[in-house]
């Protein structure tokens, strides 16, 4: 015999309405403490939704994550065949370097190869001596195209990514700045490429190796650009594809580079996953201003390619 009870039912369904619930936020907690990094965004490319975060606005120094908006303002003001003759200052810049000595020529594809590839100091401020004149006058650029971006939290005092005092940007700007990245295929063609060999007029060859591990072992990478100084410990930006659909990540603080291409590499899953089961709905927003801020309860609503292995 069925016995309905309208009251036994309904609250039966309450009960697990909270049962689900109270799984679905002890999952996203489990999930949070996998996370080691001091901040970090997972952005749907498409629609520039956040799929998870941690600290999205905190603000952090940037490294050589940098280096991206520096591409950005060149490849916008200079034709990629135009030669640039290698200053006293840019040979001379600190460390990592690619090797240019003053008086060489090389073309700003070249440049921009071994700025995102090899993140080489002397090849970003000679970018930016040739387009502005001065690194000085180029960071004006550089702040100006930011904020345009949609990336308000951000400043540059610099074109490299080294460290200096009021240089910093948070992991929801840097999704932004990648995917607006993105909107340049060749950009994309070199932030995916694994090695290149780059030449300057006067015969000298340098080899480029992408600091990004990742695209040797993910195979879905578009690319991504690495960044590290002391304080500003270990960085990363990238953008994944997978059936039609473009996942952005971006990861500052990061205490190891082990820990970076782990974190990185479970982040790109998680966001397909968010983007897979729409049917579902968790809100997951953090909000900090200070690095020992917490992770809070929050939701998203509802709702290897070959590589280039020379330089042509």
């Amino acid at each position: 015999m069925i016995v309905k009870n309208s009251n036994w039912l309904k609250h039966y369904r309450y009960f697990f309405i909270l049962l689900f619930t109270v799984c679905c936020l002890l999952s996203t907690t489990s999930f949070a403490k996998e996370i080691h990094s001091r901040s970090v965004v997972v952005m749907d490319a498409s629609t520039k939704e956040i799929l998870y975060a941690k600290n999205p606005y905190l603000r952090r120094p940037p490294a050589s994550t940098t280096k991206l908006v520096t591409a950005i303002i060149a490849i916008e003001n200079a034709n990629l065949s135009d030669v640039v003759t290698i200053s006293r200052n840019a040979s001379h810049v600190s460390p990592h370097k690619a090797g240019f000595r003053e008086g060489d020529q090389v073309t700003v594809e070249e440049l921009l190869y071994a700025a995102l590839l090899d993140s080489a100091n002397d090849a970003a401020v000679a970018l930016s001596e040739i387009i502005a004149g001065s690194e000085k006058k180029f960071v004006t650029l550089m702040n100006r195209r930011v904020r345009t971006i949609g990336a308000v939290n951000t400043r540059f005092i610099n074109s490299s990514g080294l460290p200096g005092c009021g240089q910093y940007t948070t992991a929801y700007d840097l999704a932004k700045i990648m995917s607006y990245v993105l909107r340049y295929q060749k950009l994309k063609d070199i932030i995916g490429t694994r090695v290149a060999q780059i030449s300057t007029e006067n015969g000298n060859s340098i080899f480029l190796r992408n600091t990004n591990m990742l695209l040797w072992s993910e195979n879905d990478l578009i690319g991504g650009k690495t960044g590290y100084t002391h304080k500003a410990m270990h960085c990363f930006v990238c953008a994944s594809e997978h059936e039609n659909e473009t996942v952005i990540v971006a990861i500052l603080g990061s205490p190891s580079r082990d820990s970076l291409w782990k974190e990185s590499s479970t982040l790109i899953s998680k966001g397909f996953e968010v983007l897979g089961n729409k049917d579902k709905s968790f809100d997951y927003e953090t909000r900090s201003h200070s690095d020992t801020a917490d992770i809070r309860k929050a939701s998203y609503k509802e709702n290897v390619k070959t590589k280039n292995w020379s330089l042509k």
